[in-house]
């Protein structure tokens, strides 16, 4: 795999001070292995603290305040992003561990596409870094009220702790297929997974 590194180091306005930089940070994602999500659950490394990495709301990264605009990037910075159990973010590599300053999701699930029907229906969903997602029991959904409008923000669970926030148009998407369910049908919910997921 090309050494990611350099075709960074013109983006940057900072350059990095210590050996815990974007730099060495670059390197070590490469090197942990093929495309896609790296076993990072079993990665154990030292705590190296802050390098001004950010996930803006609507999924944008930044680097010490500079947008990172390359989506390979991004995809490679994705591919190491866990959430501990202490509730934070961070990218994590088999050496060392920085965080994350997460504003909102990690991920926006920004396409969803629908097979089969009733019971038997699917729903899936691509993020914004191209992962994709069968909402089901190990991949649920989840809804979070806003402030001060009482509105609901959907979320799919992506891998460990990660989630991704529904894009409004993907959750339109979601409301148009409800249906209403109940002994009133005062309830209302989308099929997937085998799974009914009420829509609240």
């Amino acid at each position: 795999m090309p050494d990611k590194a350099h075709e960074f180091a013109g983006m940057k306005e900072t350059p990095a001070t210590s050996s815990t930089g974007l730099d060495a940070l670059l390197r070590a994602a490469a090197e942990s292995g093929e495309a896609g999500a790296r076993p990072v659950d079993s990665w154990n490394p030292p705590y190296c603290g802050d390098i001004g990495m950010k996930i803006r709301r609507d999924g944008a990264w930044a680097y010490q305040g500079s947008p990172i605009g390359r989506i390979a990037l991004v995809k490679l910075f994705a591919s190491i992003l866990r959430k501990d159990d202490d509730g934070k973010t961070y990218l994590v590599t088999p050496t060392e561990k920085v965080d994350v300053e997460v504003e909102d999701a990690p991920f926006l699930a920004v396409e969803m596409a629908v097979s089969g029907d009733g019971r038997d229906q699917t729903l899936t969903f691509r993020t914004n870094v191209d992962d994709v997602v069968t909402l089901n029991a190990d991949h649920p959904l989840r809804f979070e009220q806003t402030e001060p409008d009482g509105g609901l923000k959907p979320y799919v669970l992506v891998r460990g702790r990660l989630e991704a926030l529904c894009t409004r148009a993907v959750y339109a998407e979601l409301v148009a297929l409800a249906e209403p369910k109940g002994r009133n049908g005062d309830k209302v919910g989308v099929w997937s997974g085998g799974v009914w997921w009420e829509l609240a």
